[in-house]
């Protein structure tokens, strides 16, 4: 899938490949200018990318093509072993987590997964977190504090599933108490990789005291900013005083 501003760059990259299909290695005339050709792609990408628009950039972190979590770590391991269950409802198809081994050193993974087709995301509930996936990611944390393993989360999402059925199992209550007990985790160490998310899935799916990775074009996100001017409204501050976002 290509987005607006991506179709020029494909275009001459096309171009590209199509001269290098009839180039002969001995016709200097077009090895020139199939040089020139892959240094314009080169500038063109710089400026594209180097002056991008807001909503371009949450357009890239919203990319189908960009890697999920899954990706990331079937790539960094070669023996991940995932786990499942949040030993109380059921296994959250949008949480992933398990052990897996890199350089050497086990790790605890944790991650959210969309999917690529429909029946995926509908599977993994289109990486929306319900209350199981919390207790999952948090079980997964205590396990990783009980080893001495270090916790790699992978942070890739809309928000929490925000349905009936999510309130009613504790959807808040789940999320609060992630927060509670992960203040007092004890681990060696901490690695927080970001991408696209809202600060609640994120506070309620991270470990604190991390260091803390973010992928170019990040988003991440708390209130709208009608949604922050409608709740002072509500607490009577005038328009006026109200801050900028």
């Amino acid at each position: 899938m290509l987005l607006d501003f991506e179709k020029p760059i494909a275009e001459l990259e096309a171009k590209l490949k199509d001269m290098k299909a009839l180039a002969s290695d001995s016709d200097d005339k077009i090895q020139e200018a199939i040089k020139a050709l892959e240094q314009k792609i080169i500038q063109l990408k710089k400026e594209t990318f180097e002056n991008l628009t807001g909503w371009q950039r949450v357009q890239l972190s919203r990319h189908p093509d960009r890697p999920y979590a899954l990706d990331y770590i079937y790539e960094i391991t070669s023996d991940f072993i995932e786990l499942h269950g949040d030993r109380q409802v059921a296994d959250d198809k949008a949480m992933v987590g398990g052990l897996g081994t890199i350089e050497g050193q086990t790790f605890m993974l944790i991650g959210q997964q969309k999917g690529r087709t429909t029946k995926q995301r509908q599977l993994r509930n289109f990486g929306m977190a319900n209350p199981e996936g919390y207790r999952k990611a948090l079980r997964l944390m205590k396990i990783a504090e009980k080893f001495n393993k270090p916790i790699v989360t992978f942070i890739d999402t809309p928000g929490a599933y925000p349905g009936l059925e999510a309130e009613e199992r504790g959807q808040g209550e789940a999320i609060a108490r992630n927060l509670k007990e992960m203040f007092a985790l004890r681990g060696t160490g901490n690695l927080h990789y970001y991408w696209r998310g809202r600060l609640g899935w994120c506070a309620g799916h991270r470990h604190w005291r991390p260091r803390v990775y973010a992928r170019k074009h990040l988003v991440l996100c708390h209130f709208t900013r009608i949604m922050f001017v409608h709740s002072l409204a509500k607490l009577g501050i005038q328009k006026s005083r109200q801050p900028k976002c």
